[in-house]
């Protein structure tokens, strides 16, 4: 059924869970893969600014990667003292689902707030179904 308000999409990653782990929670690789993000600038304590490929608009983020569970949130927001987390991303080793134990399964969640419009909702959920196999792409030629 599909959610007006979550978006989550996943794929296999021939690469190990700590791999891509590693990759999505580098905040020097989110401009090689995040459309919301897109010519990053990193600032003290990790601390990313990023401006969108579809409009030019400044989106900061901080990443809270969780190694344990496999977790990257990303908190965003327009202004850099008020980032809300609405974004993750989790990791698992592909035998988990059973594939390849040298595999993992990425997952992305994006969660909708309120006031967004349905066309930056749309632009957000296309996104991430591309950034996927873009993301896929990037780990596995690496």
């Amino acid at each position: 059924m599909p959610d007006p308000n979550t978006h989550a999409v996943s794929i296999e990653v021939a690469a190990s869970a700590e791999r891509t782990f590693a990759f999505m929670s580098d905040p020097k690789a989110m401009d090689r893969w995040s459309f919301g993000t897109w010519k990053t600038v990193l600032h003290e304590g990790g601390l990313v600014e990023g401006s969108s490929i579809f409009d030019g608009s400044v989106t900061w983020v901080r990443i809270d990667a969780d190694k344990a569970r496999g977790t990257i949130d990303y908190h965003l927001g327009k202004d850099r003292d008020a980032l809300t987390p609405r974004i993750m991303a989790r990791v698992i080793p592909g035998d988990r689902v059973g594939a390849s134990p040298e595999s993992s399964v990425l997952t992305m969640v994006a969660w909708r707030v309120k006031g967004m419009s349905d066309e930056r909702w749309g632009r957000l959920v296309a996104s991430h179904e591309f950034e996927v196999y873009l993301i896929k792409s990037l780990i596995e030629a690496s």
